[in-house]
């Protein structure tokens, strides 16, 4: 089973950049999406409608913001598309699919800077991660769970290019890198670094200006994190920085199920 996480930066523009033959080709079983930023019925037929796919989506209620989305080619058992706290589930950031005991999960979880960028929005962030962490803590009793999505936020300095310059931004920020760490410390794998421990200047996000993407200058702010039973299933993890239909690349997965 191979399953793939990317943040599209909006779907109706990603799919003027091949979304489909992405898709198509790119050798997922489950594909996880984020920053969908489109209602189902915007998106083109062949985009909603993909064939060979059973497809998901959890949308915002504000028009063009957020949105996720799972392209799975197996009919889950169950879909789950709120986290049960409106103030979370009004900004469409959580999909759950279940394959029998295995569960994946597509997040998109908030930045915390602020319109502002006074990083007034860190407190929503990080109760949406305790949110989440509470559920998937309970899906984890009964199965395989892999956590897929942007997290919006870099855990160590080898997982950005300019960590020095970065410390009181948020992604970057103590508290926010915290999470993670307590995450990890409750037995979820950072799959990634799992598999590569020490690789550096593999990142998964780029600014879209100043040549970030050509000198990599990135941040790794996608991720999978595997559940204890679901980690030790993983075979490998990779990212794709190749695909250059967003500011995100893709990541995942595969998994000897």
């Amino acid at each position: 089973m191979r399953i793939v996480s990317w943040n599209v930066n909006g779907l109706r523009a990603c799919s003027k950049k091949g979304f489909v033959d992405i898709l198509q080709d790119c050798g997922a079983d489950v594909l996880c999406l984020q920053e969908v930023r489109a209602f189902p019925e915007q998106l083109p037929a062949q985009v909603r409608e993909a064939q060979g796919w059973h497809v998901f989506f959890s949308p915002a209620q504000r028009p063009g913001y957020s949105g996720v989305g799972i392209y799975a080619r197996q009919a889950p058992s169950r879909v789950v598309t709120q986290l049960g706290v409106e103030e979370y589930d009004i900004e469409g950031r959580y999909l759950e699919a279940h394959f029998g005991r295995t569960k994946v999960i597509s997040i998109y979880f908030p930045k915390g800077s602020g319109k502002d960028r006074d990083n007034s929005r860190v407190p929503y962030k990080l109760g949406f991660y305790a949110a989440v962490f509470s559920r998937i803590q309970h899906l984890k009793k009964s199965g395989p769970v892999f956590v897929t999505g942007d997290y919006n936020t870099a855990h160590e300095e080898i997982d950005l290019a300019r960590p020095k310059t970065n410390k009181k931004s948020s992604g970057f920020l103590p508290e926010e890198r915290q999470v993670l760490t307590d995450w990890m410390a409750q037995g979820w794998v950072d799959t990634f670094r799992k598999q590569h421990p020490g690789a550096e200047g593999h990142y998964t996000w780029w600014r879209q200006f100043g040549g970030a993407r050509e000198n990599n200058v990135g941040w790794r702010i996608d991720y999978v994190f595997a559940s204890p039973s679901a980690a030790k299933k993983v075979t490998d993890a990779f990212i794709w920085p190749q695909i250059m239909a967003s500011d995100h690349c893709p990541v995942g997965v595969d998994v000897n199920l």
